[in-house]
């Protein structure tokens, strides 16, 4: 793996634009899930550490169907199967990397994946209510895209956590 650029900080303190504060921790916390997996071997990125089973690249790949799911099918409303949607399950239901599937890859898939969310979304009024036609089919049922952002943010928070303890157990390493 490679170190990025610069590692991104928290939003500045004296933020109080509730979008963008919402919009500065989403692209936090999608650097630190980056960031978390640098200096781990393709066997730790591949191997779980934790009881669940989930491993890290697995974690990744949900995280890109979280965008994808929420912004695309979601706030876009894009038509589709909900196969595609949740894309590919394994044999314990959690999200598939198949042992020939290149890390490079379904980094490039996250990376990609967030760059379309940010088009998505930009310019956009966090109180607009995501499209009908793709995963809702009711106004009442579209949230706003404030909500989605928020809880697409709330999944990073989470899963990078969980990455917190899977990286502590693997290596040792603790912090950002």
């Amino acid at each position: 793996m490679t170190n990025p650029a610069t590692p991104l900080d928290e939003p500045p303190h004296s933020l109080a634009d509730q979008r963008a504060l919402i919009d500065g921790y989403l692209d936090y916390y999608r650097d630190t899930l980056i960031r978390k997996l640098e200096g781990l071997s393709e066997q730790e990125l591949r191997s779980s550490q934790l009881p669940s089973g989930w491993t890290p690249l697995q974690l990744v790949k949900h995280l890109t169907y979280v965008e994808f799911r929420w912004l695309v099918w979601g706030f876009q409303g894009e038509p589709m199967s909900e196969e595609r949607a949740w894309g590919d399950r394994g044999p314990e239901d959690r999200w598939y990397v198949a042992d020939d599937e290149p890390v490079a890859a379904v980094l490039a898939e996250h990376r990609q994946q967030c760059i379309r969310s940010r088009e998505i979304a930009a310019n956009i009024p966090a109180e607009r209510r995501a499209s009908l036609g793709g995963r809702f089919s009711t106004q009442e049922q579209a949230p706003t895209l404030g909500w989605i952002l928020f809880h697409v943010f709330q999944e990073y928070a989470r899963h990078v956590g969980h990455l917190d303890v899977s990286r502590e157990l693997a290596d040792g390493a603790v912090g950002e």
